[in-house]
């Protein structure tokens, strides 16, 4: 094992460096599964997309956008929340086309200024349509052409929309290209109250009914609809698994040490994102804690993959130095080597498409 060196762009000069280290395995897996991923870090403002370079070693390439958070992508076009924009990307690359030897180059097109609303996860639904989770106000909305949002979905324990914080709502799943079920990390109907109840808290609460479905989670996150099962992160404990929706109970598969975000799939395998614990009173107190001290492990940064089939983790990634938080994890199916343009050098001043001849 070895450190990856990691290409820096202009606006990261001067700040501490960070490394990071992969399992053995990790870019054949890359290229078995023939896909590259994308992660969020928020905490430091980065975009990194991990490919395959031409020698096969791992291709890491990283923009910065300011807290950027939730990630959403079919592989050609891609939507990332920042502090106070929504961001539509899309791939201006020709099948078979390459730039700079990467075979997917996302442009942003399209952002949306939605002032801070703490934006969480993103998707987008069967008709097209933006979806994400207003933290800030706990609801599901969508863009608006003259509003910072439109609400779509509230829960039925908040009494109004107030930018208050009141319940941590984070995560969204779609299903059947709907959104269909959400994560708070509690039922507070009070400005900030989730802090209050972040060990057993959380719940997962059914959009199309209202219903809460599981509850006593501890700061769940990243819920996704994969193979017809129900699956999240149960943060606060460091434990990956399913729903049993039947029985409202939530059924481990893996622990990872880390304070879990991020979910993605591919084949049969799981790929999470893991975090450091912030040293201040949102980290403190969890059974995560007493978790990582029974196995005797440090939390980590970085990338987990765990195999559906037996609960193994079976290859990693791991990153040290400034990043120390990550937010969500993308699959980009049938990429090699994916790259982005950002607003901190002249590129996309530069970087020129024309599309097919419409009409007047």
């Amino acid at each position: 094992m070895s450190p990856v060196s990691v290409p820096v762009d202009t606006s990261t000069a001067g700040q501490p460096a960070f490394e990071l280290f992969a399992s053995r395995q990790f870019t054949a897996w890359l290229a078995e599964q023939r896909v590259s991923l994308g992660f969020t870090t928020y905490q430091s403002g980065k975009l990194f997309l991990l490919g395959l370079q031409p020698d096969s070693r791992l291709s890491i390439f990283e923009r910065t956008f300011n807290r950027c958070l939730g990630l959403w992508s079919d592989g050609q076009t891609l939507w990332m929340s920042s502090l106070y924009q929504l961001w539509r990307f899309e791939n201006v690359l020709e099948a078979g086309q390459f730039a700079n030897g990467y075979d997917r180059l996302f442009v942003p097109k399209v952002g949306y200024v939605t002032g801070d609303l703490d934006i969480h996860d993103v998707a987008v639904d069967a008709n097209g349509r933006v979806v994400f989770v207003n933290t800030l106000f706990g609801c599901l909305a969508t863009t608006s052409e003259r509003h910072s949002f439109a609400p779509l979905w509230q829960p039925p324990f908040l009494s109004k929309l107030a930018a208050e914080d009141r319940c941590h709502l984070n995560g969204l799943a779609m299903e059947n290209g709907h959104p269909r079920y959400v994560t708070a990390v509690s039922q507070s109907d009070v400005a900030d109250g989730w802090r209050d109840r972040r060990r057993d808290g959380g719940c997962v609460i059914d959009v199309t009914t209202n219903e809460i479905i599981v509850k006593s989670l501890s700061m769940p996150h990243s819920p996704r609809v994969y193979r017809d099962r129900l699956w999240l992160l149960d943060s606060g404990t460091g434990f990956f698994g399913s729903v049993d929706r039947q029985a409202g109970r939530f059924e481990p598969l893996a622990f990872c040490p880390g304070y879990l975000r991020g979910l993605s799939f591919v084949g049969d395998y799981a790929v999470i994102g893991s975090s450091l614990q912030r040293e201040n009173r949102t980290f403190q107190g969890l059974a995560l804690d007493d978790n990582l001290t029974s196995r005797q492990a440090e939390p980590r940064c970085g990338l987990f993959v765990v195999d559906l089939r037996s609960g193994d983790v079976v290859h990693w990634l791991r990153i040290e130095g400034v990043v120390r938080e990550l937010y969500d994890v993308i699959v980009l199916p049938q990429t090699r080597r994916p790259m982005s343009l950002g607003f901190k050098t002249d590129e996309i001043c530069r970087t020129l498409s024309v599309g097919a001849v419409e009409k007047l």
